[in-house]
């Protein structure tokens, strides 16, 4: 392999992975902290409970798009790992380039949408109160305008991961959100654009992000890959192989964020902003879990995928292992956070009215019983993608979160609100568990010696 990438078949084990997994569970940081920045400046408006359940409704949607952004960054982050394993330079770097126009060409689609159809849309979530609708409106149809950026930062970003160099994505996110930091107090309180202060500031920073990439991608020292075009035609087999492995992880993602929207209209129709509010902040706060989870398990997948090119299954066993140890420490350090700190997290940025902190602290209690069943999934689901097998962990999801509706409704005639967080939390165990027992079946049938390395044409291994 080249010295523009990191080779993670040879050295410790640990060492590789967290090479990978710091800067991109930094990226994930910031990525929570662009979140976080927004409802801490939300929160300081007069409306607040208004504004925070405004960004929080039309996130969902943002959320929704999760689901095509996959295709890219899922594109980028096999083919390039498993191809540089393998040794085929070439193939990695066709992987990169189409995986990061299907991207754009999704991103300009779905913001699209967005931007001409949000009334319709947020109508879905059932929203009582006319100013929250209006607020929600607005923000969803700047938000649409980054879409196009975020999506090429998001494929450009996972082709850097499966290269085993992360840093690069990780110092444009930095970047992007030392922009956002310094825009958003002046959009929405002193130049007093409110919520919608807080879209343009978040899509000039995807912007700046996206540019940054790009001139990575083309010019730093330590790209992957000596030229990369983002222009030009695309490769059909490449394009098949690219929906074929990412696919599944988008029917996942579009059912858990779906499955989710259902879930907070029942909770906005029972329970109003108040309910919604404290959700989207809880649900932030919460994410110190997943979004760290999920940049680990990107590093699992992109170590599990060099190892897989290069046919090192020991390799690849003694990785999953060491993985899931790492992870079920962090999640257990998060449990604890949760429960023993929730009430003062949550506080930071909702504290008015007092009532929204009590229960926000009991939505946190609440959820911290699920965490350590995330560390299962996110280290389970990131071998099975890094091996090129993605439909493992999307049956595993969307069995369980087609159950979180029915879960949430049911305990919620018996416990209220608290109940619709007991039926998250559950559903999120079951998803975890489900992942664990899939993958100690397979790892059985894995081989145990290594074999030598296959080159992957048109990328299908």
């Amino acid at each position: 392999m080249s010295g523009h990438s990191g080779d993670l078949t040879q050295g410790g084990i640990l060492k590789k992975i967290l090479l990978v997994a710091v800067p991109i569970m930094g990226t994930q940081l910031l990525q929570m902290t662009y979140n976080l920045t927004d409802m801490f400046w939300l929160g300081r408006l007069p409306g607040s409970v208004t504004a925070v359940a405004a960004s929080g409704l039309a996130g969902m949607f943002l959320w929704l798009g999760m689901a095509l952004l996959i295709f890219g960054r899922i594109g980028a982050e096999i083919g390039v790992s498993q191809n540089l394993g393998a040794g085929n330079r070439a193939a990695a770097q066709g992987f990169a380039e189409d995986a990061g126009r299907t991207a754009l060409l999704l991103g300009s689609a779905y913001g699209l949408i967005l931007l001409t159809l949000a009334k319709p849309l947020v109508s879905l979530l059932r929203v009582q109160e006319a100013d929250v609708f209006d607020s929600a409106c607005a923000y969803l149809r700047i938000a649409g305008l980054g879409l196009p950026f975020s999506y090429l930062s998001a494929s450009i970003t996972g082709g850097f991961n499966g290269a085993g160099n992360a840093k690069l994505g990780f110092w444009a996110n930095a970047s992007g959100l030392a922009v956002n930091m310094v825009l958003d107090p002046l959009m929405i309180l002193v130049w007093g654009w409110g919520i919608k202060g807080a879209a343009i500031a978040t899509v000039i920073a995807q912007g700046i992000v996206c540019m940054m990439l790009l001139y990575f991608a083309k010019q730093h020292p330590r790209r992957p890959f000596e030229h990369f075009r983002l222009l030009g035609r695309f490769h059909l087999s490449r394009v098949k192989q690219i929906f074929s492995w990412s696919l599944p992880v988008s029917l996942e993602s579009g059912a858990f964020t779906a499955l989710a929207m259902v879930v907070t209209g029942m909770i906005s129709a029972s329970f109003g902003a108040d309910a919604v509010a404290v959700q989207r902040v809880g649900s932030q706060i919460e994410s110190l879990s997943w979004l760290i989870g999920g940049g680990f398990s990107s590093a699992v997948a992109a170590f599990m995928g060099q190892n897989y090119g290069a046919r090192k299954w020991a390799r690849i066993r003694r990785g999953y292992r060491i993985s899931l140890g790492f992870m079920l420490a962090w999640e257990s350090f998060i449990t604890l956070l949760l429960v023993l700190g929730g009430r003062f997290l949550f506080s930071l940025f909702l504290s008015d009215p007092p009532h929204l902190v009590n229960m926000g602290r009991e939505y946190l209690m609440i959820l911290a019983g699920c965490q350590v069943f995330m560390a299962l999934e996110g280290t389970c689901a990131g071998t099975f993608r890094g091996i090129g097998k993605t439909l493992p962990p999307s049956i595993s999801s969307i069995t369980s979160n087609v159950l979180r509706p029915f879960l949430c409704w049911a305990l919620a005639q018996r416990m209220g609100l608290n109940g619709f967080w007991l039926g998250v939390t559950l559903s999120a165990a079951l998803r975890g568990l489900l992942m664990f027992i899939w993958f100690s079946l397979y790892q059985r049938q894995m081989p145990h010696h290594n074999e030598e390395a296959a080159v992957i044409q048109g990328g299908t291994a």
